[in-house]
């Protein structure tokens, strides 16, 4: 990312964040608290200063600063960011909208996205009137969109889902309304966002014909914004839901589509995302030889993530050594390999170790399954057990399958007691 690119007015001071590389080293290991906390410090301003500015207490920031590299509050980040001059992409928020404004202009558009994740939780304080520049509405709209994804990792998708669909509906009815064609173009990519969300719930919840529908939305509303990265992000998630339902030719077709729309310029991140996908596809189909190389392609892509810019692939949490290992994992239970085959305990631990409710459970199924590889019975329907009750309870569909594709793993001559406690957690996730 170039300079310039990165340049805003904090206060009368114009603040260059590129020069600060300290803070980009922070923001590509995904320890978001230690950018706050380098601003804080460039930008003189007191932790009791920006507690008093985000409307939180100073202990809330102190733990943000602490918080480490993982899972964060975007409502408190996206805050943090506005009231600090912070660029998003530096907290691992969406940061394309914010091209070629004036200083002036991005500082209006990040009080607007960050009021656009507040209002869903304070109802006494009326919004700020919105800036009249067209991109305040499409980075509020989109910062929506991204405070919804925060809420999937550990909420039922069938509470979301409507409310992520009304959203999708709001988007549409604005570019209906649009006052031309360029404004309508520069909207398409929120709608492709906000159809492929729509899609990722429809997938957990077991919606498969509704899920592909949302996705084919979302390829066609970002063939019309013209970006080959947003276009190759979302034929590519096409492609991870066929390679995890169990159709890997058409997930290979589909990747091979997504790296194609990406041409000659693939970042490191988006090669190693589909490389991971590529890998899954692989294992589904039965075929070792290429998943482990699809594997590798992907390790290696992953090395060249730190040396990019911080967002190579705004659509996609970071892919880190814990996304490595967790594929990893995925694949050697599609395979049917012994857990301990390419994987160690610090491996497993690591894998497990994601604040996302939904994917903890479904990788949790996936160590059981390379437990019962090793007819380790106790451990592995210990795990599933767990697992399917996190399912049960976030009313997972997704979870509720995997559950059911480990159990048929399962073909001993006996049904023991804790098969048969399994069997009945199985039978309530029908009712």
């Amino acid at each position: 990312m170039a300079s310039h690119e990165i340049l805003l007015t904090v206060g009368s001071q114009e603040i260059d964040w590129a020069a600060y590389g300290d803070i980009k080293d922070a923001s590509r290991a995904g320890d978001f608290g230690q950018v706050v906390y380098r601003a804080r410090k460039v930008t003189g301003v007191s932790q009791a200063q920006l507690a008093q500015d985000c409307g939180v207490s100073q202990a809330a920031i102190s733990r943000l600063e602490n918080r480490g590299a993982g899972d964060y509050n975007m409502k408190i980040l996206a805050t943090a960011a506005t009231e600090l001059g912070l660029p998003f992409d530096l907290v691992g928020l969406a940061n394309q909208t914010l091209n070629g404004m004036s200083p002036v202009e991005r500082r209006e558009f990040m009080a607007v996205a960050a009021a656009a994740v507040v209002l869903p939780v304070v109802h006494s304080s009326p919004p700020s009137p919105a800036p009249t520049i067209e991109n305040s509405q499409v980075g509020a709209l989109r910062v929506v969109t991204a405070s919804y994804r925060r809420l999937d990792a550990s909420t039922a998708s069938r509470d979301l889902s409507k409310v992520a669909q009304g959203h999708l509906e709001l988007i549409r009815t604005i570019i209906r309304a649009a006052p031309d064609d360029t404004y309508r173009t520069r909207l398409a990519p929120v709608a492709s966002e906000a159809a492929s969300f729509a899609a990722w719930l429809a997938w957990d919840m077991g919606d498969h014909g509704s899920a592909r529908g949302w996705y084919g939305s979302a390829v066609k509303a970002a063939q019309s914004a013209h970006d080959p990265l947003l276009l190759a992000y979302q034929v590519g998630s096409l492609g991870s839901f066929e390679a995890d339902t169990g159709n890997p030719h058409a997930a290979l077709r589909l990747i091979h589509q997504a790296r194609h729309h990406l041409g000659g310029q693939v970042p490191p991140l988006a090669a190693a995302w589909l490389a991971s996908i590529e890998a899954t596809a692989h294992a589904a189909g039965q075929d070792r030889r290429a998943c482990e190389k699809a594997l590798r392609a992907c390790a290696q892509h992953a090395s060249h993530i730190p040396d990019a810019a911080p967002v190579a692939w705004p659509w996609i949490f970071a892919f880190d050594e814990r996304k490595l290992v967790a594929c990893s994992l995925t694949c050697t239970a599609k395979l049917g390999q012994h857990l301990h085959t390419h994987l160690s305990e610090q491996d497993i631990e690591m894998a497990l170790s994601g604040a996302h409710d939904k994917q903890r459970a479904l990788l949790t199924l996936d160590v059981a399954s390379g437990y019962l590889a090793t007819k380790d019975l106790d451990r592995a329907f210990g795990l599933a057990s767990r697992a399917l009750a996190e399912g049960i309870r976030l009313h997972s569909g997704k979870i509720a399958e995997r559950a059911r594709q480990f159990r048929r793993g399962y073909n001993g001559t006996s049904t023991p007691a804790m098969v048969r406690q399994f069997d009945s957690q199985l039978q309530a996730t029908y009712l």
